[in-house]
């Protein structure tokens, strides 16, 4: 449609249409800088139409200009971070959490990281009679739970033996630090976490990190019980299941990566 064509349209249709141009440029600015006359030949619009539009973005500083083209502006950071203060993690992971205690038939958790602590905000009941005495409320030192650990993945080496201090009392370098190094390198390779409960509790998790728009992560899901249902014959399974519900999650929070 060209400019003769939108002034016979109705006041309400060319609003609705000049709005949906403007996203589709905000949809092009997001692989990265782009000049006017490169948007107007990709999106099929008038050179003039193009600019006008990206000129009122700017105007508002939902773009702004760079030497290689318009690009994102500080409006959008500003709404990003608004946006990801209000989203509500467990009102979005716990459809996905059901269905995966549903799938699996165990007890269901998310939790999210408070400083060098672990919160359990959520837990969807299995089936199973044996269920995990862990509750909702319940804080844990963050290196010392399945949960926790997924919320490290991000984390370097060093700062992983200084959790691991805090929760155990083990110092960087000894035996058990450097086993619990080397798994927690092995679940970040994996990105997700297998994890045997220290407390001799019995307990086996499989967990994994939830990623939030930005890539970073922000609560985390596991499922749990005693380890002798959790057993090797059904762990890669199992853990397919867990790593794909929390892929799905992050995918519903707007998680571009999430597979």
């Amino acid at each position: 449609m060209d400019e003769q064509d939108e002034k016979q349209e109705p006041a309400g249709v060319k609003g609705a249409q000049t709005l949906m141009r403007a996203l589709d440029i905000m949809d092009e600015v997001i692989a990265g800088p782009i000049r006017a006359t490169d948007l107007a030949r990709k999106l099929g619009m008038s050179k003039t139409t193009a600019h006008r539009l990206v000129q009122a973005l700017a105007s508002r500083n939902y773009l702004q200009v760079t030497p290689t083209g318009f690009a994102l502006g500080p409006k959008l950071l500003q709404l990003g971070a608004l946006a990801t203060e209000q989203i509500n993690f467990m009102h979005i992971a716990r459809p996905f959490m059901e269905l995966l205690s549903e799938r699996t038939g165990f007890c269901v958790f998310a939790g999210k990281r408070e400083g060098d602590w672990s919160r359990h905000l959520d837990r969807v009941t299995g089936r199973q009679r044996l269920r995990v005495a862990t509750s909702p409320g319940d804080r844990r030192p963050i290196a010392e739970t399945g949960i926790g650990k997924a919320l490290l993945l991000d984390e370097p080496d060093e700062h992983w033996a200084q959790l691991y201090l805090q929760a155990t009392g083990e110092p960087a370098g000894s035996a058990r630090s450097t086993r619990f190094i080397a798994m927690m390198r092995e679940n970040r390779e994996r990105g997700l976490v297998l994890h045997d409960s220290e407390l001799g509790d019995g307990v086996r998790s499989i967990a994994a990190p939830v990623r939030d728009a930005r890539g970073q992560i922000c609560i985390a899901i596991s499922i749990a019980s005693a380890a002798h249902y959790l057993t090797e014959d059904t762990i890669d399974d199992l853990a397919a299941q867990v790593a794909r519900a929390a892929n799905q999650v992050s995918a519903a929070i707007g998680y571009k990566g999430a597979k």
